[in-house]
């Protein structure tokens, strides 16, 4: 009886070991990924921004808005995420902590971006006055870590400088040429613009002069550029911080200028208020709502191209706006898409080498 049972168990071991071996294709020996699950970060953390600094110190790092009442105890002005695979985040850092920039008194720490440029990590913020919009700007702040302490160096843009009101959500993107920053919200005299900065991306080139790139009714600009020539331009329309009653939602529009015009497969111009190419949207369940203010596509080791961006979520009484991943896939005309133009609620997760 011992024997005949020792002999099933090897029997069984070996045929287990068969169908894996059988399932397990080649690039599952070459890549690993982890089954995610909407929202990556289940708790506030709007209008992300994602560096991929795994070349320097092995991670991928999120930064969000502020999260909390300014001046509370347990405010964090600049919240600093740490992640492996995009799926699984920690908390890690306030960038700032109390030594908050405060050149625009009064203000909030909005929708960071994160670049590293020139051997530095260069945040670009905006500094936000919800009851006085017209005022909102940009500032800019450079560390020697992803992790700050970030040094503040002022404003980058604002009315006083460009003319344009609602200096908020600044972009940063290097076009190997030259160095561009793009910002802006809603409101009269605001929209959405571009400028060159110096090599350094700390101030605007002298004697550059502003573009206007899209509509007063479209904020969170997020330019990526893809091998077929193109600059796709993802911005958001809609409310943004309303709960469930959000609608904020991604449209896209392309140019093979840097500084456009950029338009829609039909041909709608960025610049008209009516712009309505959609490609991620709420829910019709209301399980994410307000889906909106991209972060930097990411492109996995096996070639998928993956796009951070904050939703409310019914599962936590839409209290905050949670980060989400999803994969963006490219049709034949180049176009970008979401299945269903709704978030995921799970899947396999971007692939990374072993």
């Amino acid at each position: 009886m011992y024997r005949i049972s020792n002999l099933i168990v090897v029997t069984v071991l070996i045929y287990l070991s068969a169908s894996c071996s059988n399932s397990t294709s080649k690039e599952d020996d070459q890549f690993f990924s982890s089954e995610y699950y909407n929202p990556v970060i289940a708790h506030n953390c709007p209008d992300p921004s994602i560096l991929d600094d795994r070349v320097r110190t092995g991670y991928f790092y999120a930064y969000s808005t502020q999260n909390g009442t300014s001046g509370a105890s347990n405010c964090v002005y600049l919240p600093i995420y740490r992640s492996k695979d995009l799926v699984k985040w920690e908390f890690i850092a306030d960038g700032f902590g109390p030594g908050r920039p405060q050149w625009r008194q009064g203000s909030r720490m909005w929708a960071p971006d994160i670049n590293y440029i020139n051997g530095k990590y260069v945040l670009y913020y905006a500094a936000g006055l919800w009851d006085e919009s017209q005022w909102s700007a940009s500032g800019v702040a450079v560390s020697d870590s992803p992790t700050g302490p970030f040094k503040d160096l002022g404003m980058i843009v604002g009315y006083e400088n460009t003319g344009v009101k609602n200096s908020i959500d600044p972009f940063f993107i290097d076009t190997g040429n030259a160095k561009y920053l793009f910002w802006g919200s809603f409101g009269a005299d605001s929209g959405i613009w571009a400028i060159e900065l110096n090599d350094d991306g700390l101030a605007i080139k002298p004697f550059a002069e502003k573009t206007f790139i899209g509509t007063t009714n479209m904020e969170g600009t997020c330019v990526h550029k893809r091998p077929d020539g193109y600059y796709y331009i993802f911005t958001s329309k809609g409310s943004c911080c309303s709960g469930k009653e959000s609608t904020y939602h991604v449209v896209v529009a392309r140019s093979k200028d840097i500084l456009g015009p950029y338009v829609s497969p039909s041909g709608e111009k960025l610049t008209d208020s009516g712009y309505s190419f959609t490609i991620l949207q709420s829910t019709v369940d209301g399980l994410f709502i307000g889906t909106g203010h991209n972060a930097e596509i990411i492109t996995d080791d096996s070639g998928q191209d993956w796009m951070p961006y904050h939703t409310y979520w019914s599962k936590n009484n839409y209290n905050g706006r949670c980060m989400n991943i999803d994969k963006v896939f490219w049709d034949k005309d180049g176009w970008p898409y979401f299945i269903g133009k709704i978030p995921s609620i799970s899947g396999e997760g971007p692939k990374w080498k072993k």
